[in-house]
């Protein structure tokens, strides 16, 4: 797993140099796909930050903004936009001109585009470390699930296990917006983030499924055993 997160960390370093060069080309006409770029520059939990940013100006929980929240949030994240640009996003994404967006919609448009089976997986991995089922990973969900005894910090006695569990989470989370659970939402925009620095769709399964223990069944051995035995013994 720690192996894992170093190579998404370096895709993330990646991700956020290759977006910089991209906005600095002024390559990105689309508003949407612009204010896309700003987020990712910022490496794999760019949109992640952004949907913080909204939660924060969301003051009455209605998981919604108009025009003005909109903008103020896109200005308090530091996006260099334009008054028009920030217009043409909202306009484009509120299609039905009720003049609020959900902004779990406006985060699902812009992330980049992930294929079906990407986007499986880490649902998969979302569904094994939240342990409770009940749609957030704690600390407590990581125990028994994420094996922290090969991190340095830990064998070197510097951190406790719960130490490395918080850090693992961090990762999830938006700088200044850290608060120890991680939603399944916070968990997809970051691994978005990590798909648009991933090319290789047989490099990004591989990625997932090692980090996270996701084993499939292969077609043979379902038509022997059935899935049921395969799940039990931890194949599906």
């Amino acid at each position: 797993q720690a192996a894992a997160m170093s190579a998404t960390d370096r895709g993330s370093a990646e991700l956020a140099a290759k977006a910089k060069k991209q906005l600095a080309g002024g390559s990105a006409a689309d508003p949407l796909e612009k204010l896309r770029l700003i987020c990712l520059s910022r490496g794999a939990s760019g949109i992640k930050g952004l949907g913080r940013q909204f939660r924060i100006i969301d003051d009455d929980g209605s998981r919604s903004l108009d025009r003005k929240e909109f903008c103020k949030g896109c200005t308090d994240f530091g996006a260099d936009l334009s008054k028009q640009e920030m217009d043409a996003i909202f306009d484009k994404v509120d299609k039905d001109g009720s003049g609020s967006l959900d902004f779990d919609e406006f985060l699902a448009a812009l992330r980049p585009p992930m294929s079906n089976a990407r986007r499986e997986l880490i649902t998969k991995a979302f569904k094994k470390l939240d342990k409770t089922c009940d749609g957030v990973i704690t600390v407590e969900d990581l125990k028994g699930v994420y094996n922290c005894k090969h991190h340095p910090k830990f064998r070197n006695g510097e951190w406790t296990e719960d130490d490395v569990f918080k850090e693992f989470l961090r990762t999830f989370e938006a700088e200044g917006n850290v608060d120890g659970t991680v939603t399944r939402d916070e968990f997809i925009n970051y691994y978005s983030g990590v798909s648009a620095s991933i090319d290789n769709d047989a490099y990004f399964d591989l990625m997932m499924r090692t980090a996270y223990k996701i084993w499939y069944c292969p077609p043979r051995v379902l038509l022997i055993c059935g899935s049921r035995c395969c799940r039990v013994a931890g194949f599906l």
